[in-house]
């Protein structure tokens, strides 16, 4: 009897505890300048802990903002922007000045002032459930609002994150929890009572309730947010049935869109009410939170001078305000740790988007009404799959891109490390897709049921979504598998592998590949269209399962169709009951990238014409490859070309294969072999064969770090002029090579470090490189470059083989020369950052080592100084000191740049009579450089 009535003392000690709310209130003044903010706040804080508490920790996020050494300014970096790394002092935000005392009016000192945690020590201990009154008196400069959406500009004041608060999510008032700009709720919960004392003329809107001008009071499931403009900002009332709700905006609406809206959401309200069981009487959208909640994809394509409308603008109103509305509501109704558990609100905004697809846009294409687009009375985009594809399939389509890639998280990973991409393809798509499926296997109306009583009687709690995991299991134990699956990267993957049909029944034979209990969709079809649906229901550990259905009259068999669940590939999920070769994978040729059919085996075709060299001239020819949209293991590409310079063919070719395993090290790991045939000089050819290895080493997604290991063996053949024959130059040769490469690409302090060997019958030799970029201010940047090459052994018969000191002898034809075998004339001027990297034409190579440091700065917008300096012996020579200075324009960084020789070793070189002939310059005509660096920061 005693231990229940202490169980029964410690359930009702805990529900007592868990149910003390806090409480905020703030008088806040805005200077007439509208940068800083006066603020005098009382918070009444209650220890939620379960055991005594002696400091309170409060966050002090707009400090932030105060530096470029803060954890924001990393990540924003990360995401290729530099806005809050060079920011101004005016345009940072800080704490300017703090006071707090306790409710008995004694002042209470803390220190460091400038960092974002806060840690306040009490005078006594605070016991579990007890209260703490603190007074604050505090002055914050607020940053600019082109940083985070948040701040001042010269239209309004977004303010969210910069009051002084407790971390409700860290009732121990331990961990540090600093800003990432991620919509991390830490302050739940709690009551509000918010004054403002704001200029003549300014309005102000929240999402807490108004009771009167510039004043707001209410309890909030999530931060409070403001916006303070001189302009009154519009609002939309939606009275219908059940729902009054009335969302303000806080942008300017134009007529239409208010039109759009007046329609859309009392449809949008109602059906996500009936899906989930709650809508606010209250909502606020800020500008930040509709441009990172809206559609991915319904935008209109603007090329040139031409725009493609995919949707009207209904529709985008109707597509966008669903996903806006949908998860500001889960954000108001659902309190979880972003950090551990953003799956859970993300996957539910997908699972209601799906929801509404399904109903409203079924037989909606991806591409909109782009397909329909005419170009001279024609079609062009009906003859790509892309055009086929439904709106409803790129939840699963955009997992399947990036797992492809191996470059996918797990879905439970924490949110501050999820790539850009998978916070969307990952934690909302891949996850709506979980919870589709499996309100499709238990029954939607069962599903929707579960997350809303879920929901209602979590209200005002923190929740853990491992619970409603484990509720939905006990409703359908066929879901039991989520729990795991959130865990870890997935290669699940179920095959047809064969059928046979016994007198009136069709017998399926289906294999997976997990030992899992995932139950897969079966859906069986007629020519006439007819189709039937079958859950196939598979135990733990059953790889393989035979499932009888009618026979009737069968013609296609399919698992899980539309990409509904997340599997690592769909080629073999298709099976068709009639005729002798109809599952052989028909060949369809395509003449652009394509998303991939897993029906058919697609061969794209793409012309091709380029400027190889002044040998080959520009080539004209046809590329044949299997790479679609998405990365494939198995890649092949055969590019036969006509060389109008030779008037030959000439071309390359080359097949790879890479694994991609899910958990390891290695993200990648290929083995390839390659050809090629192409000119290197008037009336001389070279072909070359390559057998390589690559294996690119694990990655964050959101680091931009690489690092990989390859190797090679490279057999070259080349046609020789009967000087070369003279001269006993190679003709055949065999080069090995081996070498590690680390690269860190980030904004501010790009490097990269390789080093590498190489050698043949008669030659050795070790290189190493070292590269450091510092953008000091915005778009002007130092580049140092550290090059070292050393001969283990040298017995070749010619300087073939040699170091370069200004020019690189391209014996392996690696590098993109326009001019092979030009030793003079403009071809020759091409400069190219390799070997001894000096731009002033300095003469002879390298036979023994060399050493050399290369120096490169921003003046001036694109005029640039360089300088070159180095060290280098040959055989039977003393050691010899170069070195070179000059100016550089940076037309178009990294691709289009021209050197200007200045003063050298050689003497000032302007006033020699050939300088034109001097002049340098580098142009890289690689269009996958371009766009790789373009990709940056988004995964």
């Amino acid at each position: 009897m005693k231990k229940v009535i202490s169980i029964c003392l410690i359930l009702f000690v805990s529900a007592e505890i868990s149910a003390q709310k806090d409480s905020i209130s703030i008088e806040a003044k805005l200077s007439s300048d509208k940068k800083t903010l006066e603020i005098k706040q009382e918070l009444v804080y209650y220890n939620n802990s379960g055991k005594d508490l002696s400091t309170i920790k409060l966050l002090n996020w707009v400090a932030a903002y105060k530096n470029r050494n803060t954890s924001l300014v990393y990540r924003k970096l990360e995401d290729r922007n530099n806005d809050l790394h060079f920011a101004r002092p005016e345009e940072q935000g800080k704490l300017l000045h703090l006071e707090i005392k306790s409710s008995v009016d004694q002042a209470i000192s803390v220190d460091n002032l400038s960092g974002e945690n806060l840690f306040v020590p009490l005078n006594e201990a605070l016991q579990p459930g007890k209260s703490v009154k603190l007074q604050l008196q505090y002055q914050i400069q607020l940053p600019d609002k082109k940083f985070t959406g948040y701040g001042i500009s010269d239209e309004n004041i977004a303010l969210k994150y910069f009051f002084i608060v407790p971390d409700r999510f860290d009732p121990d008032n331990i961990s540090e929890r600093n800003y990432h700009d991620i919509e991390e709720s830490v302050s739940f919960n709690t009551y509000w009572t918010i004054n403002f004392n704001l200029p003549e003329k300014y309005f102000a809107e929240s999402n807490l309730q108004q009771v009167q001008a510039h004043s707001f009071k209410g309890y909030l499931d999530s931060d409070p947010e403001f916006l303070i403009s001189p302009n009154e900002l519009p609002s939309v009332k939606i009275n219908t049935g059940d729902i009054n709700t009335e969302v303000y905006f806080g942008y300017k609406l134009s007529q239409r869109e208010k039109e759009n809206l007046e329609f859309y959401l009392p449809l949008h309200l109602k059906f996500i009410k009936e899906k989930i069981g709650f809508v606010p009487d209250r909502m606020f959208i800020s500008d930040k939170f509709r441009a990172k909640e809206d559609f991915f994809g319904n935008n209109d394509i603007t090329f040139w001078k031409f725009k493609f409308q995919l949707f009207t603008d209904a529709e985008k109103a109707d597509l966008d305000y669903f996903g806006i509305v949908a998860k500001k509501i889960l954000d108001e109704s659902i309190i979880t740790d972003k950090q551990n558990n953003h799956w859970f609100k993300n996957g539910l905004k997908s699972y209601l988007e799906i929801q509404y697809l399904k109903k409203f846009y079924t037989e909606t294409k991806l591409l909109g009404s782009l397909p329909e687009a005419r170009i001279f009375g024609v079609k062009p985009l009906k003859l790509f799959h892309a055009s086929e594809v439904k709106l409803i399939d790129r939840y699963g389509l955009a997992y399947q891109y990036i797992m492809s890639q191996n470059l996918d998280q797990k879905i439970d990973e924490k949110f501050a490390v999820l790539s850009n991409f998978n916070e969307m393809a990952v934690s909302s798509f891949e996850m709506g897709s979980l919870f589709n499926y499996s309100a499709d296997k238990m029954g939607y109306e069962n599903f929707d049921t579960l997350v809303k009583n879920y929901i209602a009687k979590n209200t005002d709690q923190q929740i853990d979504p491992k619970d409603f995991l484990k509720e939905l299991s006990e409703r359908d134990k066929r879901t039991t598998y989520l729990a795991d699956f959130l865990k870890q990267k997935n290669r699940v993957n179920f095959k047809l592998k064969k059928f046979r049909k016994e007198d009136d029944s069709l017998h399926i034979k289906i294999y997976k590949n997990t030992d899992l209990p995932i139950p897969v969709k079966l859906e069986t079809k007629t020519k006439e269209e007819e189709k039937a649906d079958y859950w196939v229901e598979t135990d733990e550990n059953e790889r393989t399962k035979i499932f009888s259905v009618p026979a009737l009259d069968i013609y296609k068999i399919t698992l899980n169709d539309d990409y509904i669940f997340p599997e690592s590939k769909y080629r073999d999920n298709f099976s068709y009951a009639k005729g002798l070769f109809s599952n052989a994978k028909k060949i369809k040729f395509k003449f652009i990238k394509d998303i991939p059919n897993p029906e058919f085996n697609e061969i794209y075709i793409s012309p091709k014409i380029r400027f190889n060299n002044t040998y080959d001239k520009f080539l004209f020819g046809l590329n044949f490859k299997n790479q679609s949209f998405f990365d494939q293991k198995f890649l092949y590409s055969v590019t036969p070309m006509y060389s109008s310079g030779t008037g030959k063919l000439t071309g390359s070719g080359s097949v790879a294969y890479s694994f991609l395993p899910a958990e390891s090290i290695i993200r990648s790991l290929t083995f390839g072999v390659s050809g090629s045939y192409f000119h290197y000089d008037y009336g001389l050819a070279y072909r070359k064969a390559s057998i390589f290895s690559n294996i690119n080493f694990r990655k964050d997604p959101r680091s931009t770090v690489s690092r990989g290991f390859s190797v090679s063996y490279n057999y070259l053949e080349r046609d020789l002029s009967p000087q070369m024959i003279i001269n006993q130059d190679y003709d055949k040769y065999n080069l090995w090579s081996a070498g590690y490469g680390y690269t860190d690409s980030q904004m501010i302090h790009e490097k990269s470090l390789s080093v590498s060997t190489q050698g043949m019958e008669d030659f050795n030799k070790i290189t190493a490189e070292g590269f450091y970029r510092w953008e000091f201010a915005p778009k002007q940047k130092l580049s140092l470059r550290l090059f070292a090459g050393y001969f283990v052994r040298n017995d070749t018969r010619n300087n073939t083989f040699n170091y370069g000191i200004s020019r690189v002898s391209n014996y392996s034809f690696s590098y993109n020369l326009l001019g092979e075998s030009a030793s003079s004339g403009l071809l020759s001027q091409q400069f190219i950052l390799a070997d001894g990297g000096f731009k002033s034409f300095i003469p002879g190579s390298v036979n023994q080592w060399i050493t050399s440091f290369n120096v490169d700065s921003s003046v001036w917008k694109i005029f640039h100084v360089y300088a070159d300096a180095g060290i280098y012996k040959n055989k039977n020579n003393p050691t010899q000191f170069i070195w070179d200075s000059g100016i550089k324009l940076r037309l178009i960084p990294d691709f289009l740049e021209i050197y200007f020789p200045i003063q050298s070793s050689l003497g000032f070189e302007p006033s020699f009579k050939d300088y034109a002939k001097r002049i340098r310059y580098t142009l890289v005509l690689n269009l996958g450089s371009i766009i790789n660096a373009a990709r940056r920061g988004w995964y």
